[in-house]
């Protein structure tokens, strides 16, 4: 360890002072520090009884002595006047990443609640929690004997109303026939009798006995309904066979739901209802089943309005969970929503909803739990870096970083690039104005002018 002895010239009013080369002795140490410790107590001369100090109690104040000194020789060597003492860093390139922390749940791609509407017991429960469905296959089985016989009924209403149609469509198709050749009867004699009147051997009577009789049989005949020239029973009819056949279609499904069935291979992650218990009265009114597609999962995640800028369809993620142990596992951004809502919590500001991709798939993530995502916005690779504290912002808005060369202060404007939470890619304005190993002042104070002398701490080891 390096020392500085002072000697002083009291009528001179100067100050030398010389560095050891040799490093103290232990013993010259304690004599030194005693003589000062019986300096500060006013000069007094009485011995007491010293505790012998540990190395690691000499070494901190053999630090502060050399500190005191290296700080004397430089107020010397400046003429009287002080240099700030700093600490500095080299300068290095290094990588950048730009970062947004987010969390929310683990869930599968698709998930599906399973209902049924039927008030039909459940007799049977196949499936339990954790198993895997593939689609259409049956999760339960209900009581069906209700839902066969309104079957029966529907179908019997519809065969009746088909019946009905056909028997009016056979009286549409006689009657009509009939009306018409009653027409053309009236007409034939309606003929006959103007052309007997024209000859002076028919009554005016009879002639309008004849006119009438055939008007009569021409509203009858169209009283019927012609489609494509064809006479059809009356529409209400064909809206009865619509009707029951509908009825019938429904109760069909109905029968068909007696077994419930997955709508997406999946796994069953819940099961809400009980062998016994009515399908439409589950356990608080859930769904019977949920259905989780568990083979790629994904999160679910709010982004802040002031961050969704930076975000991006196809940018990496890496995501962590206490599940996981320490374990990372990658995924990435595959949509954002094209609307932001409300954060809630009496919160102006605005989230915009945004789905992460899970990759790995072959991690311990699990459905259900909450995961925490580091979204990487940016990127910069061996570019130069410091941290923000190293960054010097000007009153005019622009930006610099102090370095110490030979004991004076040098400010290099910069312009700052990708940012981490903690560092900056710093870019020269002057091209070529950085290089490695320059001693950056680390936390510089507002105080530091270009060109002033300061004094570079040493290193703490």
């Amino acid at each position: 360890m390096n020392l500085f002895k002072r000697k002083g010239k009291e009528n001179g009013g100067t100050l030398e002072a010389e560095s050891l080369a040799e490093p103290m002795p232990d013993e010259e140490f304690d004599k030194e520090l005693q003589n000062l410790m019986k300096e500060e107590s006013g000069g007094s001369k009485k011995k007491k009884g010293r505790k012998k100090w540990s190395k690691k109690r000499k070494i901190i104040t053999i630090g502060v002595v050399a500190f005191f000194g290296l700080f004397l020789v430089f107020q010397a060597a400046g003429g009287g006047s002080s240099a700030m003492m700093v600490t500095v860093s080299p300068l290095e390139k290094g990588n950048v990443v730009e970062e947004l922390s987010v969390s929310g749940p683990v869930q599968g791609t698709d998930s599906v609640e399973v209902v049924s509407n039927l008030h039909a017991e459940i007799l049977e429960l196949p499936m339990k929690e954790g198993d895997r469905v593939e689609k259409g296959q049956v999760l339960a089985v209900l009581d069906d004997k209700d839902a066969k016989k309104e079957l029966d009924i529907a179908q019997n209403a519809y065969d009746t109303a088909v019946s009905t149609y056909q028997d009016k469509q056979r009286e549409a198709e006689n009657g009509y026939s009939k009306a018409k050749q009653d027409y053309e009867t009236a007409k034939a004699n309606y003929n006959r009798t103007l052309t007997l009147f024209q000859a002076g051997s028919a009554t005016q009577v009879e002639l309008e006995t004849a006119s009438n009789a055939m008007e009569d049989a021409r509203r009858q005949m169209n009283t019927y309904t012609l489609k494509d020239g064809r006479p059809v029973a009356n529409e209400s009819y064909a809206l009865q066979i619509e009707k029951e056949a509908f009825e019938v279609e429904q109760k069909k499904e109905a029968l068909a739901n007696t077994k419930v069935t997955s709508p997406i291979a999946g796994t069953v992650v819940r099961v809400n209802c009980k062998v016994g218990r009515f399908a439409d009265k589950t356990d608080d009114d859930k769904p019977m089943f949920i259905i989780n597609n568990l083979d790629v999962l994904e999160m679910k995640i709010n982004v802040s309005e002031y961050s969704i800028g930076k975000v991006a369809i196809g940018q990496p993620v890496e995501i962590t969970a206490d599940i996981l142990n320490g374990e990372v596992v990658k995924g990435e951004v595959t949509s954002i929503s094209p609307t932001g809502e409300e954060k809630g919590n009496g919160s102006t500001e605005r989230v915009i909803p945004t789905t992460i991709r899970i990759i790995d798939q072959n991690s311990r993530l699990i459905a259900g739990i909450t995961a925490k995502a580091r979204i990487e916005l940016n990127r910069a690779e061996n570019v130069w870096v410091v941290p923000f504290s190293n960054v010097i912002q000007k009153p005019d808005g622009t930006m610099a970083i102090a370095v110490a060369e030979e004991n004076k202060v040098k400010m290099i404007p910069v312009k700052t690039g990708v940012e981490s939470d903690i560092e900056t890619e710093i870019i020269p304005v002057e091209e070529g104005a950085l290089k490695e190993g320059m001693q950056v002042i680390n936390t510089p104070s507002d105080l530091l002018k270009d060109g002033m002398a300061v004094v570079i701490a040493p290193s703490a080891q």
